[in-house]
């Protein structure tokens, strides 16, 4: 088969190598790649969001499965347009993606079908918004941009002042442009958080094995919010009470809401969880794998991705065993100093070997280029260097022993992934 896969980052490159494995897979591409998944695939210079490109490139080449991984491309309709030419793809269409880029959709699905997630308020209008936040007087708050914002437009505001500099910047300052349109205030739920990606064709559901990301830039999650700094699975607190729980309360009942609503969502199905004292309630949905969720969920798998994904295109998930890797996985994301905010790149990374990677470890590419044959900085997560273990901490030690071997200017990551509660 071949295989075009849609986007840049470290998922992709973990999606690459999983699919590399398969017996199935003769030929892959990647659009638009980085400097790394050249190592790994065919780099085609189409950007993720130019789907009449990407459709032409697909029909030219025959290209027998289209992987669109981002965001961005599902929400604009990228696997419709596959599907309209007759070409397989995985991943939702436009009318079911729309769980992730609107938090208003997902919320009031929420709410019409009793799945646990936080109290919520939805507005149009800054100046309402600011007058409840004002009258409800709880603090901590969640302000949330309603559509997609590169994962960084949810806001947690300690105080009022906090929550209206949040309202403003969103909806008047439009910091995130039009996603900020409509905003969620909500809750502010306490507990350990969990992220759990289901494959899932519509009909059933197959949740894949639990992970736990570092969202914060520095060590004792302090500093800003950012696309994640590193991951482990299994994620410790997602017990088996729990997940039975989560399967019959929250995922079985979203993927018959979807189906009732007339958006059948074929494709991964990500689930942002927290365990609350009050039970496991929904932060939010994604309509594809997490970054770097994906990086440490992946190398865990045993059953063959091909097949995963023929049976979700066909309906047939409930005819395949999705199988794991025992053990444990963790991922270190090696940064660029200055990320999330404002960082340089071109920069020269050392200690990589030829194919861009390290012994001890898989190394993912997220924001590199190759130049030269060197290998540059080309984004603010840089690398996501995973290993797996028979325990966590056996997994941990091997990935921060590889860490150790690769280094650039500036480069920066946690020093505690695993290890915060």
């Amino acid at each position: 088969m071949k295989i075009l896969m849609v986007g840049s980052g470290g998922r992709e490159h973990a999606l690459i190598k999983k699919l590399k494995e398969s017996p199935k897979c003769t030929k892959l591409y990647c659009a638009p790649g980085n400097g790394g998944i050249a190592k790994d695939a065919e780099i085609v210079n189409i950007g993720a969001m130019d789907i009449e490109n990407m459709v032409k490139f697909a029909k030219d080449e025959a290209v027998d499965l289209v992987f669109v991984a981002p965001d961005d491309p599902l929400a604009a309709g990228m696997v419709d347009a596959m599907q309209a030419e007759g070409i397989r793809a995985f991943g939702p269409n436009a009318n079911a993606a729309v769980i992730e880029a609107s938090k208003v959709f997902s919320k009031n699905l929420m709410k019409k079908y009793n799945i646990p997630t936080a109290r919520y308020e939805v507005f149009d209008d800054p100046k309402k918004a600011m007058e409840y936040v004002e009258t409800e007087g709880k603090v901590p708050v969640v302000v949330k941009a309603d559509g997609l914002a590169l994962g960084k437009g949810v806001i947690i505001a300690q105080t009022i002042a906090d929550a209206k500099a949040a309202i403003k910047s969103i909806m008047e300052d439009k910091q995130f442009g039009d996603s900020g349109n409509n905003i969620v205030i909500e809750e502010f739920l306490t507990g350990p958080e969990v992220s759990v990606l289901a494959f899932t064709d519509g009909k059933v559901v197959k949740p894949m094995v639990s992970s736990k990301d570092h969202k914060r830039a520095y060590d004792n999650d302090e500093g800003l919010n950012t696309g994640g700094m590193g991951t482990i699975s299994p994620n410790p607190y997602y017990t088996d009470e729990i997940a039975a729980k989560c399967y019959k309360d929250i995922f079985v009942p979203t993927i018959k809401a979807m189906a009732i609503e007339g958006r059948p969502f074929k494709g991964c199905l990500y689930f942002g969880l927290m365990i609350t004292p009050a039970g496991p309630k929904v932060i939010e949905y994604n309509a594809r794998f997490g970054d770097p969720e994906a990086q440490v969920v992946l190398p865990r798998l045993k059953t063959d991705l091909v097949d995963i994904c023929e049976a979700v295109i066909d309906e047939k998930l409930a005819d395949i065993d999705v199988e794991w890797y025992d053990g444990a996985t963790a991922c270190v994301v090696m940064a660029s100093g200055g990320y999330p905010l404002s960082y340089k790149k071109g920069i020269e990374i050392t200690g990589l070997d030829e194919n861009g990677g390290v012994d001890g470890a898989v190394v993912y590419h997220a924001g590199t280029k190759l130049e030269d044959g060197k290998f540059l900085t080309n984004g603010g997560r840089v690398l996501g260097v995973t290993a797996r273990g028979n325990n966590l901490d056996e997994a941990l030690e091997k990935a921060y022993s590889a860490v150790s071997k690769i280094s650039f200017e500036n480069a920066h990551y946690r020093k505690d992934i695993g290890r915060t509660k």
